[in-house]
């Protein structure tokens, strides 16, 4: 009887966090993937680890924390499995992929340079800007000192601005520029 109750606690416990956080969990997935299909995949691996591990997680308030590190473990593990092939990528596909979510110009002009973004300052950016995450949260999730971290977000905040001040000023739309 007492397996039964423990597991079916776990159980509920497993469907709370997951439905909290599940779609962040998509939306970092698709971020750091450009892929509906690989974010799916992602997500769907995180959960399913996240439910080996759920007797780890100490605390249900650093569960989005906890999820996300599983998440980008997972990220990790696919690339560390594959033999990639290189091949050139158009930029505006990537934004006409992107742009079934918002299709504003300056949206579209947002996700093409924070993609530009080297993955060192994209990733910690979008967990401070779309996940909300603390500073601290940011570093213990790279493994990285809080300085390194602060860093890192600031050089990336720096970079992005400088992309999107030269998108905004590139020949085509100087008229707009002054």
């Amino acid at each position: 009887m007492k397996g039964q109750k423990s597991n079916l606690e776990k159980t509920r416990r497993y469907e709370m966090l997951v439905t909290a956080h599940s779609d962040w969990l998509y939306r970092y997935a698709y971020w750091i993937s450009g892929s509906q299909h690989e974010a799916e995949d992602l997500v769907q691996e995180t959960c399913l680890r996240a439910w080996r591990f759920l007797d780890s997680l100490q605390e249900d308030a650093a569960a989005k924390s906890w999820l996300t590190t599983i998440l980008r473990r997972e990220n990790a593990r696919k690339y560390e499995r594959k033999r990639l092939t290189y091949t050139q990528v158009d930029v505006n596909v990537l934004a006409d992929q992107q742009a079934e979510i918002d299709t504003r110009p300056e949206t579209i002009a947002l996700r093409v340079a924070l993609k530009e973004l080297p993955p060192k300052y994209r990733e910690p950016l979008i967990l401070q800007v779309l996940g909300g995450f603390s500073l601290k949260e940011i570093a213990e999730a790279f493994n990285l000192p809080s300085n390194t971290t602060a860093t890192r977000l600031h050089r990336a905040k720096r970079k992005l601005r400088q992309q999107l001040e030269g998108s905004l000023c590139a020949p085509e739309s100087i008229s707009e520029c002054g």
